[in-house]
């Protein structure tokens, strides 16, 4: 898995404390940035985080480079709704040999990885085949229908993989670019760094949270799981480790 933070809303901290001071001041925008040493940001930053009022937080963005994660793993990005995804598509992108994600557990277990591995092969194999069914079908179909060999050649092949891409499995590697803002990042480590989260995507998310406390300490210092700042909220389900998540997050 890599993930690398492409951009981010320039000086972010600085951003949101001026839309709070906005908020909470009776100056106008030509008085915003007036006065706000590092300080002064820091303590209205800390007034938004210790009230709850995080609507300022939308004004800054961060979009990450996001490649070495399966499907499973997307599937479960993309239902953060607040944010602007564009992922590497299997229409458009012909996988000569796909790359895949095997899990840890499965990892451990050499019977268990033998099996894993050779259905990856069969769907590969498998899906060879399928394109070149459907490829000869349709390009057959584009000739007699008038066009030349470039144009039936090319559109032919993306027909057929189009069709062809429905026997990968949920194992299969994918890239992303993915934008969100701050508050809906906020509610993105709050879920998915929890333990309770799918390994994957729990991963991901704290190396998310790791490349933007570089950028963004102030903003990003108490977040994590929800147990960071509070207690615990899944009751009965707790993983029982708030200590040592605590510290985890603490020295991120």
């Amino acid at each position: 898995m890599k993930v690398k933070l492409l951009a981010h809303t320039p000086q972010p901290e600085k951003v949101i404390a001026m839309a709070a001071k906005l908020c909470y001041s009776p100056v106008g925008v030509d008085e915003i940035e007036e006065n706000l040493s590092d300080e002064s940001i820091e303590k209205f930053l800390n007034v938004l985080i210790n009230m709850g009022h995080e609507s300022p937080l939308e004004h800054v963005t961060f979009t990450f480079g996001i490649e070495g994660i399966s499907r499973s793993c997307s599937h479960q990005i993309v239902r953060h709704r607040i944010a602007s995804f564009s992922q590497q598509s299997q229409r458009y992108v012909k996988l000569d040999q796909f790359e895949y994600i095997i899990p840890p557990q499965i990892e451990k277990i050499e019977e268990a990885k033998e099996i894993f591995i050779q259905s990856m092969k069969k769907d590969q194999e498998d899906y060879d085949k399928l394109v070149d069914i459907l490829f000869e079908k349709h390009y057959k179909k584009l000739i007699e229908e008038g066009k030349n060999e470039k144009e039936a050649k090319s559109q032919g092949e993306k027909i057929a993989i189009e069709d062809a891409r429905y026997v990968f499995p949920n194992a299969c590697e994918t890239k992303m670019v993915f934008t969100i803002n701050t508050r809906s990042l906020y509610n993105f480590f709050d879920h998915r760094c929890c333990e309770r989260a799918q390994w994957e995507i729990r991963g991901l998310a704290t190396q998310m949270l790791k490349e933007v406390k570089a950028v963004a300490p102030i903003l990003f210092k108490n977040c994590g799981p929800k147990c960071v700042k509070g207690p615990c909220p899944e009751g009965k389900m707790s993983c029982g480790e708030i200590v040592s998540i605590r510290e985890k997050f603490k020295n991120l």
